[in-house]
């Protein structure tokens, strides 16, 4: 587990279980060679492995990442920097949209075209607000907002400020 906080832990739709079945079972059909897999799967072990799936499935947004895990088999787990993501995009087509699901695709500085498939993660709940605090927090990572107390210029300018209002109310008490 990494030290970054978690900030927010989002949330799947279940609609995404009867979704995976669908499309991997079309998938298989469409193969032609698959059509009798097809058959088992949708008879039942379809639904087994969507549960699993769903089970497993997880995104958490920290201070300073996006983590996020999926699989049964094969266990993507992956850790994005706040720093390096430099675009969510939110995909909503028509069939996503008859399951009530969305898709968040997760664009970073550098990546490989090989791994952009395992940067997207279907069903989140809510996705345009996941989608929007994770650009706020990254945009709170690359421009933190200054302290007074921190901040030496900030501290200087203050006092400049200061001694223009005494001068300023001294102009004032002259006239």
């Amino acid at each position: 587990m990494s030290s970054d906080p978690i900030t927010l832990r989002a949330r799947f739709n279940p609609l995404i279980k009867p979704f995976l079945v669908m499309q991997i079972g079309v998938t298989m059909i469409f193969t032609v060679v698959g059509i009798p897999l097809a058959v088992i799967w949708f008879l039942g072990v379809g639904r087994w492995w969507a549960q699993h799936y769903f089970d497993r499935l997880e995104c958490q947004l920290g201070e300073r990442s996006l983590r996020f895990r999926k699989g049964i088999l094969v266990t993507t787990e992956k850790t994005i920097p706040l720093e390096n993501i430099q675009d969510v995009t939110f995909i909503e087509g028509p069939i996503l949209k008859y399951f009530n699901l969305s898709t968040l695709k997760f664009e970073t500085a550098g990546h490989s075209v090989g791994q952009a498939s395992d940067m997207r993660l279907t069903g989140i709940v809510d996705a345009q607000a996941f989608r929007s605090r994770i650009i706020e927090a990254r945009e709170a990572l690359r421009h933190p907002a200054p302290h007074a107390h921190d901040d030496p210029q900030l501290a200087v300018l203050r006092s400049i400020e200061s001694k223009l209002d005494e001068i300023a109310a001294l102009l004032r008490a002259k006239q």
